[in-house]
């Protein structure tokens, strides 16, 4: 049962979400009609394809598709509670794809072919929602997207397509300018990537960067995906011996940064500042991981942290807590990601007041939609054009009230409420 506090939450954050709601062209009455009687009658399904599970943790992706299976189901469970779509109860439809990019698409083709979904949700990643999105796109589906923001997805010039990510290029930026605007900052820098169409555009930026205000590369090297303990043992022993003073790592999986960090203290070398495109957003995951010590000072770029100051964030925050229990600093990332792109089809259904996709497919190029990671709009690729409030750096500091245990942070960009950036603990 929820405490009263949460409801107290719920009521001011519904307050907003209402706003948003208006804004979008929903009325509110209809909106309140709804919420009263409740959601009857068939169902509307949503096919999704995750990986859940399935040889080497599902490619190294099963954490993350099990975190946006929760996403996706909180969002599911929170249109219900509030009147469904259109009136109809909705009812996910979810296979296990276990991270291959072919069973993937061929997920995609049996939930439109064979169980008639009425829409489609992308998978995790940019490499999978690169297979899922041509088939979605022959079936004329509209697929929205919360962890798809490689170059290679918007390349694929996909008018059907719908990201509310940053841009994976632009991730890294706000900590590199910031890097290079420090006096004394580090003059050697090290960059080890995980070959994926995500993780390493970040990297990339940030190291023209750093290249183009003097500091000099002393490490550079990109991975197969396929890479084992081993190699990454021998990858972070490569890195130690050059001693950069910062490392940025391309990264898909909290195991990469976890191995990378284990190494690092076996050479007892410790780089002021340690980055990785994916891993320390993973919450109590990658706490567990690699361990509270180790944990503190590492940094990563994401759109979304517990303490994200969005009224519908709270929402989905006290939410997850009532559904899943922990806390809001435990909560993956990948949840509320995956939410918003549920947020984002969810809104163009009820301000079209169908299922055609053709009419959310042009509403959504025609609109901006309020989410749980801030308001996004999209380009005729899908890029999300609205990431002014999104590209943002966190960092894991010391906690407070001596519980020990880090809490996540937002250190970029500066402003109220943001932290000081501290160099990495090791």
């Amino acid at each position: 049962m929820r405490r009263p506090r949460a409801k107290t939450f719920r009521l001011a954050a519904m307050t907003a979400a209402s706003a948003a709601i208006a804004a979008c062209g929903l009325g509110s009455t209809n909106t309140t009609n709804a919420l009263l009687a409740g959601p009857s009658g068939r169902p509307v399904t949503v096919g999704i394809s995750l990986p859940l599970y399935g040889p080497q943790q599902a490619g190294g992706f099963a954490p993350d598709g099990q975190a946006c299976k929760k996403g996706y189901e909180l969002w599911a469970s929170d249109v219900n509670s509030h009147g469904g779509l259109l009136g109809r109860p909705v009812k996910l439809v979810i296979l296990n794809d276990k991270g291959d990019p072919k069973t993937d698409a061929n997920n995609y083709r049996t939930l439109i072919t064979q169980d008639h979904v009425d829409l489609t949700l992308a998978p995790f990643s940019s490499l999978l929602t690169e297979s899922a999105a041509p088939v979605t796109k022959q079936y004329g589906y509209a697929l929205a997207a919360g962890s798809a923001g490689a170059p290679t997805v918007y390349t694929m010039h996909n008018h059907d397509f719908f990201s509310t990510n940053v841009p994976a290029n632009e991730q890294m930026k706000p900590f590199a300018e910031w890097l290079v605007a420090q006096p004394g900052h580090p003059l050697r820098a090290a960059y080890a990537m995980v070959s994926d169409p995500f993780a390493d555009p970040p990297v990339q930026t940030a190291q023209g960067i750093l290249q183009s205000h003097g500091v000099h590369t002393v490490y550079l090297h990109t991975y197969s995906a396929s890479i084992g303990p081993r190699g990454l043992d021998a990858a972070a022993k490569a890195v130690a011996a050059k001693r950069p003073g910062v490392v940025f790592l391309g990264s898909i999986a909290v195991s990469t940064v976890a191995a990378f960090m284990a190494e690092f203290q076996q050479k007892s070398f410790t780089p002021t500042y340690f980055i990785a495109s994916s891993g320390p957003d993973q919450g109590t995951n990658f706490i567990n991981s690699v361990g509270p010590g180790p944990a503190v000072g590492a940094l990563v770029p994401n759109g979304w942290s517990g303490a994200f100051p969005n009224a519908l964030s709270h929402v989905m925050v006290q939410d997850y807590i009532a559904k899943y229990g922990g806390t809001a600093a435990g909560i993956n990332a990948d949840v509320a990601e995956s939410y918003s792109a549920g947020q984002v089809e969810a809104a163009a259904v009820q301000a079209t007041r169908s299922l055609n996709q053709v009419k959310i497919i042009n509403w959504l190029h025609q609109n901006t939609v309020q989410t749980v990671v801030g308001p996004v709009a999209f380009d005729a690729n899908g890029k999300n054009k609205d990431i002014k409030q999104s590209a943002l750096i966190f960092q894991w500091q010391p906690g407070q009230g001596g519980s020990g245990l880090p809490q996540f942070v937002q250190v970029l960009p500066s402003g109220i409420g943001t932290k000081t950036i501290i160099p990495w603990a090791g």
